[in-house]
């Protein structure tokens, strides 16, 4: 079992914010496999599983808020005997231009609290994620309330993105990360 860990803030205040790029991307995923979600209190998540090729993939949607999101990491890992190496997570990067990938196996939280939360909570820097550039706010604008507001892009570039997003996924899973990075890392 590997999963997809979709990063966002659960409630309908937040479901067309750019801080839930990682929830969109997911339940893109959800869509395109034909699976439905299933609540998972115990996980502190909503779960889809799907079939990647014959690998067994858990889609997951911490509802826990974005700070919090290493709370559903652990639960997934402890239960399905997962270790953080095969957990991919989908979030949201303002310092990356609008429609940039970058695709990596570890490394620091970059100064993302959904990361952040995770890495502790796995104890683990080893996890390999999938940072979906949003842009950033207008010049002296506030990050907070950038990330919290909905897309200004066209739904075709959002769409473009959560496509390109859905690829990256694709070419991890049948090729591995290292032709993930080479494929996505900032090319458009």
């Amino acid at each position: 079992m590997r999963i997809v860990l979709g990063l966002g803030n659960p409630g309908v205040r937040y479901t067309d914010t750019r801080h839930n790029i990682g929830f969109v991307l997911v339940d893109y995923l959800a869509r395109r496999a034909g699976v439905e979600w299933v609540a998972s209190a115990r996980d502190h998540s909503v779960l889809a599983e799907v079939d990647w090729d014959g690998q067994p993939v858990l889609l997951a949607k911490p509802q826990t808020y974005m700070n919090r999101s290493g709370l559903a990491a652990r639960a997934l890992c402890a239960r399905f005997a997962v270790p953080p190496g095969d957990v991919l997570v989908a979030y949201d990067d303002f310092l990356l231009d609008f429609g940039r990938l970058r695709v990596r196996g570890r490394g620091s939280d970059g100064g993302h609290n959904g990361l952040a939360s995770i890495i502790e909570e796995l104890s683990s820097q080893d996890v390999p994620r999938l940072r979906l550039g949003i842009g950033q706010p207008p010049q002296g604008g506030d990050i907070v309330e950038y990330v919290l507001a909905p897309f200004s892009q066209s739904d075709r570039e959002l769409e473009t993105l959560v496509e390109r997003g859905a690829a990256a996924i694709d070419t991890y899973f049948a090729e591995g990360i290292e032709a993930a990075m080479n494929r996505f890392n900032g090319a458009l």
